[in-house]
């Protein structure tokens, strides 16, 4: 029997059964140029959150789908209690809310044209107004750690990253995944060096083979294409390098220790794409940018995420807590605001990576539970959207 099965956590029941573990009534605008008036309804009332981003015109193709699904995704997570959509144009306003709607979560859509800023604030701070007091009476309840989605990606990463905070995040992996629950790691460029390792941790050959065919593609179509010398300057970061990283193949294998000894993953996810597989671990096609990637991985449907660093990163998001996890003793001493587990013990010998992998599913537990991240607490909400292309 898994050592795990009977952890429970206290979560909020989703009208589609999924379970979310903050409460949030986001006003998400479907374009830039209805970012003004998103925040202008967060800002007549209280308890609500606007997501202002940089895209949404002018998109086409292969570009416009991921919009879309990063636009609905975000909103369909069950971090999100109910959501109101506004837009420039009513077409692809209602496209969004209806894909949110789907979850059978409260949702309201308003347009721009013909109404101006000032009706569309109006009536949405209405419709934001009776989401608020929908979700303030909604009830945490005991759920099995088994319903959660845990996403994770690092950031800023050093030597210690691979010795120790990725190896923690490899652990939990190792022992939640065979109890049912959803994991997602990725960050296609920062395989490089040690792709043929990843494509052997799928848990098929056929997937694997499909694993190897989208990292090669990433290479030659995005990377090779556009490079102007090599990746310098990009990766290895600068940080990186001042933490000892001198090449992409070293960082790539620091990167892989996340997924454990023991862990395949089941299934690869294009960019902002929900798992369907069912229970187990999954490959996002992502950047490997920080804010970028836990965008993507929300807007996938995860619920918390797992963010090992080195040298020490800052990074939140709006709907989903973010976890820190750093195994160097520096940042814990410069930059301890920022970090929800030390597991610096490990470089001391004070602490296996056993003993810091069940720390982490107490800290996911816990803040799966309500507890505030440390980038909570700091008011960390990077929210970037991944755009492929040129507008038209």
């Amino acid at each position: 029997m898994n050592a795990f099965a009977n952890l429970t956590f206290r979560g909020y029941r989703r009208e589609n059964g999924r379970v979310g573990v903050r409460n949030h009534v986001v006003i998400l605008p479907v374009d830039d140029i209805s970012n003004a008036a998103c925040e202008a309804v967060a800002n007549n009332i209280k308890g609500t959150l606007a997501l202002p981003h940089a895209y949404g015109r002018l998109q086409f193709g292969a570009d416009l789908d991921l919009h879309f699904r990063t636009m609905i995704g975000t909103g369909a997570n069950p971090n999100v209690a109910a959501c109101v959509v506004i837009g420039i144009e009513p077409g692809w306003t209602r496209k969004i809310a209806d894909g949110i709607r789907a979850t059978g979560k409260p949702v309201a859509e308003f347009s721009i044209e013909q109404k101006g800023d000032l009706e569309t604030i109006r009536a949405a701070s209405w419709a934001a107004k009776e989401f608020v007091h929908h979700a303030s009476e909604l009830q945490r309840e005991d759920c099995p750690m088994s319903e959660l989605w845990v996403s994770t990606k690092c950031g800023e990463s050093d030597t210690t990253t691979g010795l120790g905070s990725c190896p923690t995040v490899g652990n939990m992996y190792d022992k939640l995944i065979p109890g049912g629950i959803y994991g997602c790691f990725g960050e296609t460029s920062e395989i490089t060096g040690a792709e043929h390792i990843c494509k052997a941790r799928a848990a098929t050959p056929e997937v694997g083979e499909r694993w190897h065919a989208m990292w090669k593609a990433y290479q030659d179509e995005v990377i090779e294409a556009h490079k102007t010398d090599d990746l310098s300057e990009s990766q290895p970061t600068k940080g990186n390098i001042e933490g000892g990283l001198t090449t992409i193949e070293e960082k790539a294998l620091g990167n892989l220790e996340k997924i454990g000894r023991t862990s395949r993953y089941i299934d690869i996810l294009e960019p902002a794409e929900a798992p369907a597989k069912g229970p187990g671990l999954y490959f996002m096609d992502s950047s490997s940018a920080a804010a970028e990637c836990v965008t993507l991985m929300a807007a996938g449907g995860y619920v918390v995420h797992t963010f090992p660093t080195g040298q020490g990163n800052v990074i939140g998001n709006p709907i989903v807590p973010v976890i820190k996890i750093t195994a160097n003793p520096r940042t814990v001493r410069t930059m301890g605001e920022h970090v929800d587990l030390d597991v610096s013990g490990i470089l001391r010998r004070e602490m296996t990576i056993d003993q810091a992998g069940d720390a982490l599913i107490e800290m996911i537990r816990r803040t799966a539970s309500g507890r505030a991240t440390a980038a909570e607490a700091l008011g960390h909400r990077e929210f970037v959207m991944t755009k492929l292309y040129r507008s038209a």
